[in-house]
């Protein structure tokens, strides 16, 4: 089956259409959505979604876009609801976490300082509860980078990667998946392309971003899980490799990349 590593199935551009949106990814052969949070205010959303789906599983944590409003008190609810939903078999990693340095209003030097304060506080709760971290790491590879090799967490995945090949190979070493999704599938996107096509298949996961990054055959629309098949097949044709090679692969990586996943899949 295929595995969406990074899908906000809660975003309000799917209205009440989240639980049926995933049905019909199942139904593609969609095995598993990972939901990841952006924010406290939508902590239980995430969780009550990933319980209302079969197919679907979530994570917790505070998205440097939302780091601006973000208060500290919001860093003791996550460390708090983290440790609560360790039972919980649906809830598998710590994100979306990360920097986000390509927004101007990020960029400015407090704000920069607070992303990065928030980004060590939410490595260390991954550490802590041996989670794997979804990070956002937009312009911003190198810094994420620091402050994961100084926390060292569980693993993670470098969502919607777009870095060059050194700092590919660094996430590597460090442990860390890549996520590739609709940006591979556009012909002007060469970098990115060139990173699907080169790098080690088993340091390759797959993701839609959903509602985001939606692949060339329906941008600019809303971006969905059921396009997933058809994004691994862009990637296995970047690779002439068979799709079903790539199914194959990128769901041993996804596992490999959140360990929590393998047992719901079991």
């Amino acid at each position: 089956m295929w595995i969406d590593t990074h899908c906000h199935l809660d975003a309000h551009e799917f209205g009440t259409e989240s639980v049926a949106v995933a049905r019909r990814a199942q139904e593609a052969g969609v095995g598993m959505i990972v939901l990841p949070a952006v924010a406290r205010a939508n902590f239980d959303v995430v969780r009550r979604l990933a319980a209302d789906v079969p197919n679907a599983s979530y994570a917790l944590g505070i998205h440097p876009m939302y780091v601006p409003q973000a208060t500290d008190e919001d860093l003791i609810e996550l460390r708090r609801q983290v440790e609560a939903s360790m039972p919980d078999p649906r809830f598998v990693a710590i994100g979306e976490i990360g920097l986000d340095f390509f927004i101007p209003m990020l960029c400015e030097p407090a704000m920069r300082e607070k992303q990065e304060r928030f980004l060590r506080e939410q490595l260390r709760i991954a550490r802590d509860f041996d989670l794997p971290v979804l990070t956002h790491v937009r312009r911003s590879q190198d810094q994420v980078l620091k402050h994961v090799r100084r926390i060292r967490p569980a693993g993670g995945i470098a969502h919607a990667f777009n870095g060059s090949h050194q700092q590919a190979k660094a996430f590597i070493d460090v442990g860390f998946h890549l996520g590739f999704g609709g940006a591979m599938t556009f012909t002007r996107a060469l970098q990115i392309r060139r990173l699907a096509a080169d790098l080690p298949l088993d340091a390759i996961v797959l993701e839609t971003d959903a509602p985001d990054i939606a692949p060339t055959w329906i941008h600019p629309g809303r971006n969905s899980p059921e396009q997933l098949p058809a994004i691994g097949a862009a990637l296995a044709g970047l690779r002439t490799l068979d799709p079903d090679a790539v199914r194959a692969a990128t769901h041993a990586n996804a596992l490999a990349a959140i360990p929590r996943l393998a047992t719901l899949l079991a």
